[in-house]
């Protein structure tokens, strides 16, 4: 067992405390939160299979790990895949074996507690507008950028799930008719042009196209083309490598793209723009920011809302499921 790890809060915590839990293809990733969002104790699991019950028994321990030493009164599930608008079951999950898994009624029985499911970016973007980048602001859409894209949707504080509990897939909006296959069944998905997937591709193509200006990026995988993913291109686009920071500018454009056919459809105030590829900064959000003001309709004509990164980072996640069971 990974003993819980004591953070040093900003301020004193103020209860009443909640546990929320981040689920993942990988791991899972658990905290004790506070009323100000502030994560008090963690704790963190690998995924351990594609079975749901050992999921469900890994949300267990974890969550008793960190009650011994903390008194919570309810537990926020984050959760990569749709969730019923009940928040109780999730539907489907692309990269676990969940297929209308009743997820909220077996941590409930297991641990005592009640219990909120969530979908993972649902809960991303309510712990931005509680604690977060936007704070203050009462027409917000997050999007989260990492192995594909997700999203959520703030309107005068409260979530919008949908009538099915499924908005916000704003990846599986089809910006390329018969484009690249996307994982979900359609073709021209967006993000397989603005996710972290893309950047990762984009290099491995080049190298086996045996470009030369690619050499940089093949040399520090070392020659192995396939170890050519997003977080490896982050970091060479921060040490200055003009092939990364092309692939980035590619994806910010196709980004900037999606975020104007929301800004259409939706006139949010601000976009928080998170995940592991918002890491890179203004590296991203430079080029999205031009191609949204090209693609917006009515340029010129309307107010455009800002686009700024998320400020809380990968926890952001289990601190909005955690807020979101204790508020119900």
């Amino acid at each position: 067992m990974q003993p819980a790890t004591r953070a040093v809060p900003v301020a004193d915590p103020v209860g009443p405390f909640s546990v929320g839990v981040d689920i993942g293809g990988t791991k899972v990733a658990a905290g004790v939160v506070d009323m100000n969002g502030q994560v008090l104790a963690r704790a963190r699991r690998l995924t351990p299979s594609q079975s749901p019950k050992a999921v469900e028994s890994t949300i267990t321990e974890v969550v008793e790990e960190l009650r011994e030493t903390f008194e919570v009164v309810a537990v926020g599930i984050g959760a990569a895949g749709f969730v019923d608008a009940a928040r109780s079951r999730v539907m489907f999950a692309p990269h676990l074996a969940w297929r209308n898994e009743p997820l909220r009624d077996a941590v409930t029985a297991a641990v005592g507690l009640p219990v909120v499911v969530e979908n993972d970016a649902n809960a991303a973007a309510w712990a931005e507008w509680r604690f977060g980048a936007g704070q203050g602001e009462d027409r917000l859409v997050c999007v989260t950028l990492g192995t594909g894209i997700g999203g959520g949707i703030v309107l005068d504080g409260a979530v919008q799930r949908g009538r099915w509990g499924m908005a916000g897939e704003f990846g599986h909006m089809v910006v390329v008719p018969d484009g690249h296959r996307c994982e979900c069944g359609n073709r021209g998905c967006l993000e397989q042009y603005a996710s972290g997937n893309v950047l990762g591709r984009e290099a491995r193509e080049m190298a086996r196209a045996k470009s030369p200006v690619i050499v940089p990026l093949v040399e520090r995988v070392g020659g192995d083309i396939d170890a050519l993913v997003g977080p490896v291109v982050t970091e060479a686009a921060r040490d200055g490598d003009p092939v990364a920071i092309e692939l980035f500018e590619e994806v910010g454009r196709w980004l900037g793209i999606g975020l104007a056919n929301l800004a259409a459809a939706l006139d949010p105030g601000m976009f928080v723009i998170g995940g592991g590829v918002s890491d890179a900064g203004e590296l991203l959000l430079r080029p999205a920011r031009e191609s949204f003001r090209r693609t917006l309709t009515g340029r010129g004509f309307r107010p455009e809302p800002r686009i700024v990164k998320a400020a809380l980072g990968p926890e952001a996640g289990l601190v909005g499921a955690a807020d979101l069971a204790r508020v119900g």
